[in-house]
């Protein structure tokens, strides 16, 4: 070989490093918003038995508060909706694995963040006082002497302990079925739950008229992505910001949550 061709052959070689190079960055930079507009849909992953925020419909379709923000999200992307059934064990590995593109009704912890990242709160949860409307009760000294079912061993039953007067007389049980139960079959004055199962008792108990007197704890559900997806984290925050200012999550709070939304449950 001689000098000339041997520098062509070099030169050849550096421009095919060169691209190669390039290829590996260009597939670097590649992010999750560029994956999700390619594949045309974003998967999103919920809780499909957790109502009012996410279960089955008539049509097997999932519903919900979760569902309508997700749904709202897939369309200021232009990609279709896919919602990927999770479980609280499997749901962040599904997300750091890219199973799915992001998760909903995740609540925020310094030991998470270590791991994923939030955007912003979306959802109100928070844990609350129900009564008959007939019931004054505004604060927790409204608690002296009444009869209050919570359920055992939970943040609610932590929560109550805590606030309750000495002269309230708190009836545990082992599941919300008889925590609701209790209530409205008048074994108890109130009952304190969070507002995913007080929406639920709040819809259908039309003679009883119960209603949210006050919170005891609040914590916000966010959006968690993967960590470094700074477009993604944009385009949801704005999503949500838009959802905030244009009524679209008082909608789906007053049907799903059966209460009208207010902002400073999403604050953390």
């Amino acid at each position: 070989m001689n000098i000339k061709t041997a520098m062509k052959s070099t030169t050849f070689a550096m421009l095919m490093l060169g691209g190669a190079v390039l290829g590996f960055a260009s597939s670097a930079n590649a992010d999750a918003i560029d994956d999700i507009t390619k594949a045309g849909v974003l998967n999103v992953g919920v809780f499909a038995d957790f109502p009012p925020f996410s279960s089955a419909s008539a049509d097997m379709s999932l519903k919900g508060y979760d569902i309508d923000v997700a749904q709202y999200i897939a369309d200021a992307l232009k990609v279709k909706l896919v919602p990927v059934p999770i479980t609280g064990q499997n749901r962040i590995p599904y997300l750091t694995e890219k199973r799915v593109d992001m998760l909903v009704s995740v609540g925020y912890s310094k030991e998470r963040a270590e791991v994923i990242d939030f955007a912003a709160a979306y959802a109100p949860y928070y844990i609350a006082v129900i009564g008959p409307a007939a019931m004054e009760v505004k604060g927790k000294e409204d608690l002296a002497d009444k009869s209050i079912a919570v359920n055992r061993g939970t943040l609610e039953d932590t929560s109550l302990t805590e606030a309750a007067p000495p002269s309230a007389d708190i009836k545990r049980f082992d599941n919300y079925n008889s925590v609701i139960q209790a209530f409205i079959s008048g074994q108890t004055d109130l009952m304190v739950v969070g507002n995913d199962v007080g929406a639920q008792v709040l819809a259908r108990q039309e003679a009883l008229k119960p209603e949210q007197k006050f919170q005891l704890l609040t914590s916000p559900s966010h959006i968690a992505l993967n960590k470094g997806e700074e477009r993604l984290k944009t385009a949801i925050n704005d999503a949500v910001a838009k959802m905030l200012a244009d009524g679209k999550l008082n909608e789906s709070s007053e049907m799903w949550l059966k209460t009208p939304l207010n902002p400073e449950n999403l604050k953390d």
